[in-house]
């Protein structure tokens, strides 16, 4: 009588335990499936100003992605510490799918390496989605400048160091490692200038002559060549730009120098797997998307998709690295 008891106690919590998971896993599809659900919308946080590359690349793939998740993206912009606000609110979110953010390095990876900017998150904070492009640096200066040439510029600034400002769009960014690269390889040194939110605010200064030098991205001095406000002298990557043809790199000039921005997009660490399978599938579909392709490239930004998982594997790969270079921007200016 007891055995018999027992063993009805055993199969009812085995069958509790069985109905248990049933329902937990309808939860976990349901939760999925329901992903966006009706009339809630995703909030695509830009940890820079409007009107730079990076705000520029999200809202041309935002409508893709509007279509592609049946629901409303909206683009929010968060600048300030060089990018570090709209991380800290990025990974701050709760992991729902709700919430996303286009991240891009050096400054989403080097941010956390730095004890002396006090981040609240680090590169497990962060769930890669999908990369979007490489864009590389540039040296520009005035149309009037003296200087001609890549090799004038830099002896100049090697003859008189600091003597010549220079912007970045803040501590430990894109710019702010490529002068850092500059004057390690070349002995050139610029005085930098920090404009933490973002490329369109660098270039105002220098297009109002408050800085002698633009360093940016190629998508960034694409329209002001073409307007006659900017001189570009090199690029720095291994290959001249499409959109800057007749502009040499650093190393047709003789310097082994070579930078840029990584940029894609992320969510809060601990995405439920189904909402992150339809986050990727969304934003690759957004990146890829041929009229996205087209005007990326008018903007001189050669699209270069990885997948969230390649994505995370290549953001690791470019922490090492830059481990290795931190001292060179951790130096007072």
């Amino acid at each position: 009588m007891t055995r018999t008891r027992i063993a009805a106690a055993f199969a009812a919590a085995a069958l509790i335990a069985l109905t248990g998971c049933g329902a937990n896993a309808g939860t976990a599809t349901t939760a999925g499936d329901d992903f966006p659900k009706k009339g809630k919308s995703i909030d695509l946080i830009v940890s820079f100003s409007s009107g730079g590359a990076v705000d520029t690349a999200a809202r041309l793939v935002q409508p893709i992605l509007e279509k592609e998740l049946g629901t409303n993206v909206e683009v929010i912009n968060k600048p300030g510490a060089g990018g570090q606000i709209g991380y800290t609110q990025l990974t701050s979110a709760k992991p729902d799918g709700y919430t996303i953010g286009a991240t891009g390095s050096p400054s989403v990876v080097v941010s956390p390496l730095d004890p002396a900017r006090g981040a609240k998150y680090t590169r497990a904070s962060f769930q890669p989605l999908g990369r979007q492009v490489i864009d590389p640096a540039v040296i520009a200066v005035q149309p009037d400048s003296p200087y001609k040439s890549l090799k004038e510029l830099l002896d100049a600034a090697k003859a008189q160091p600091k003597s010549m400002t220079a912007s970045t769009t803040g501590l430990q960014t894109g710019e702010h490692f490529a002068l850092a690269q500059i004057q390690e390889t070349t002995g050139a040194e610029f005085a930098p200038v920090h404009f933490s939110e973002g490329a369109s605010q660098a270039t105002t200064a220098f297009l109002g002559k408050h800085v002698d030098i633009l360093v940016a991205n190629v998508s960034d001095v694409n329209d002001l060549t073409k307007q006659g406000k900017a001189r570009v002298l090199g690029i720095m990557t291994a290959e001249r730009s499409p959109s800057l043809p007749d502009v040499p790199t650093f190393k047709e000039s003789g310097y082994d120098v070579e930078a840029g921005t990584a940029r894609g997009y992320s969510a809060p660490a601990g995405l439920p797997d189904a909402v992150a399978k339809k986050l990727e599938a969304a934003i690759q579909k957004a990146i890829e998307d041929p009229a996205v392709v087209q005007k990326m490239n008018d903007l001189g930004l050669q699209t270069s998709y990885l997948s969230g998982g390649d994505y995370e594997t290549f953001w690791a790969g470019q922490e090492e690295d830059f481990k290795k270079v931190l001292p060179l921007v951790q130096k007072k200016d």
